[in-house]
């Protein structure tokens, strides 16, 4: 039995399912976990939403930016542009409503143990003011909105903005979920005290002033734990610290599929040429 943690898909289904085949992934007894933007911007997001679905019973996952924005076109929160002719296709679907069910029943974190060591994965990041169990309890909130109805209508309508850019734990409503969820999905750069740059999106070369990649900082809380992200493609798959996983490798852009065995640590990939 392996545990392999998989970056961003983005739809790219067959550079997915050439890297499954890379790692002879086995059904009956692996499993993969999944750093969020599984649909989005690649050729084929129906087609890898339907074999994720298929393959739930093997599957963590958590939510990233795009799949967020999946679901807040399903709920009315935005409209379609011209150019995301792949979430249009899902939305058309006659399986839709299955396939987005169960994307919104995904966490924005998870943290377990596997093998001998513990690893927790998110989409983009865990802001250094954030201990671990911090992070756990706010993810939890996010989660527990996305299955109640009305607060996951109320989320997805004013879950689309920057502010605030620092965290407070005196935020209420959706304005913290909106807090909550920027830090999990889309942070890069942030400030030793967690206020966030959510405009720039090049390398770690590109920090200015105090802002630094979130990972970066010495006295991160998190900064013993083992932490798997995907988001930042940019970073071509290194973080250059220790304990920290980047996993993204830019296949929708013609890079890499990543993958990684959380057991030993080793690395595989696929070339991604769409």
């Amino acid at each position: 039995m392996a545990t392999y943690a998989i970056g961003d898909i983005q739809g790219c289904l067959e550079p997915f399912q050439q890297l499954l085949k890379k790692i002879r992934f086995n059904s009956d007894r692996d499993r993969l976990w999944l750093a969020g933007d599984m649909v989005h911007r690649g050729p084929d997001s129906l087609g890898t939403l339907r074999f994720l679905y298929e393959h739930r019973s093997h599957i963590t996952a958590v939510l990233g930016n795009h799949d967020l924005h999946l679901l807040a076109l399903a709920h009315g929160a935005k409209r379609l542009t011209d150019k995301e002719h792949d979430l249009a296709e899902v939305l058309r679907a006659k399986d839709a409503d299955k396939l987005l069910g169960w994307l919104q029943k995904q966490p924005l974190m998870v943290h377990r143990k596997v093998g001998d060591n513990f690893f927790s994965m998110v989409h983009a990041g865990i802001p250094p003011i954030w201990s671990m169990s911090k992070a756990l309890e706010l993810a939890g909130e996010v989660h527990h909105a996305l299955q109640d109805p009305v607060m996951a209508e109320a989320f997805f309508f004013g879950m689309y903005g920057n502010e605030p850019h620092l965290w407070s734990d005196h935020l209420i409503g959706v304005e913290r979920l909106r807090s909550i969820t920027n830090y999990f999905t889309r942070m890069r750069f942030c400030k030793a005290d967690g206020t966030l740059d959510l405009v720039t999106k090049q390398g770690p070369l590109a920090a200015h002033h105090d802002y630094k990649p979130w990972f970066s900082y010495k006295d991160r809380k998190t900064k013993n734990d083992r932490v798997i992200f995907g988001h930042w493609a940019a970073l071509e798959g290194e973080a250059n610290t220790r304990n920290v996983y980047a996993l993204d490798t830019g296949c929708v852009w013609g890079g890499y599929l990543t993958a990684m065995r959380l057991e030993d640590e080793s690395f595989f990939c696929a070339d991604c040429t769409l």
